[in-house]
């Protein structure tokens, strides 16, 4: 399958596709998907489905799309509860497949070797980071953008429930902020839909969406919706 290159280092401010099963996966269609998202988002932990395998053909209809991979761990909304050799190796086995990984920040250490591969393979990884109760305090998003630069990411994504004017304004502040990497940062959860919008004017790397029927994340949009919305931007600005 060939794989179109993804860089970070332009400024484009992708949109993501998120796909959170199988059956929206299989029912992708390889001509309207460019034109929902720029990126499609495979959540490998939820094709798997427990298994340590994931069959290649799930996604072979969708050649000239650029693919990003995730096996998302349990307690960073991961389906089922895959431990990091899995994840590991459900990513390996979507190696030769993706324009970019995703790997969370808090399973650098234990999925050393996977972090190892992806670079040899030249492409870019995300560092992600999920906080589904609260915004963390500054410090702490700060110094968890510094560990992911330090771990050689190309995109630091931070995705963190808001719950007030407050929040929104500091995840702003936060995208707006120069830590030495691009960065790709979202609220989840009622505000969600104006934070994401607010994020990607202010340069959010990468912005996520749903495709298919079900969101991936507490107040996602569809990604069709979001395109839209952020092309938008460039017409407005």
């Amino acid at each position: 399958m060939s794989r179109e290159r993804v860089s970070f280092s332009e400024g484009k401010r992708w949109v993501v596709g998120s796909i959170g099963s199988a059956a929206a996966l299989a029912e992708a269609r390889p001509t309207a998907v460019p034109t929902a998202c720029d990126l499609l988002e495979i959540r490998l932990d939820a094709l798997a489905a427990g298994g340590t395998a994931v069959d290649r053909a799930a996604w072979a209809h969708l050649a000239d799309v650029p693919l990003l991979f995730t096996a998302r761990r349990r307690d960073e909304g991961g389906a089922g509860d895959l431990d990091a050799t899995t994840r590991a190796e459900l990513l390996r086995q979507a190696l030769r497949d993706a324009a970019v990984m995703d790997v969370e920040l808090a399973s650098t250490a234990e999925m050393e070797g996977i972090l190892q591969k992806i670079p040899d393979a030249g492409i870019p990884w995300v560092a992600s980071f999920h906080d589904f109760e609260r915004l963390p305090a500054d410090e702490v998003l700060a110094a968890a953008a510094k560990r992911a630069r330090d771990a050689g990411a190309a995109v630091f994504k931070l995705a963190a429930r808001i719950h007030g004017p407050d929040d929104l304004a500091r995840l702003a502040r936060f995208q707006a902020s120069d830590p030495g990497l691009p960065l790709a940062v979202m609220g989840m959860g009622p505000l969600a839909p104006v934070s994401r919008l607010l994020c990607a004017q202010y340069g959010s790397a990468l912005n996520y969406g749903y495709l298919g029927e079900t969101p991936t994340a507490p107040g996602q949009w569809d990604c069709a919706t979001l395109k839209r919305a952020i092309g938008m931007l460039d017409k407005i600005g």
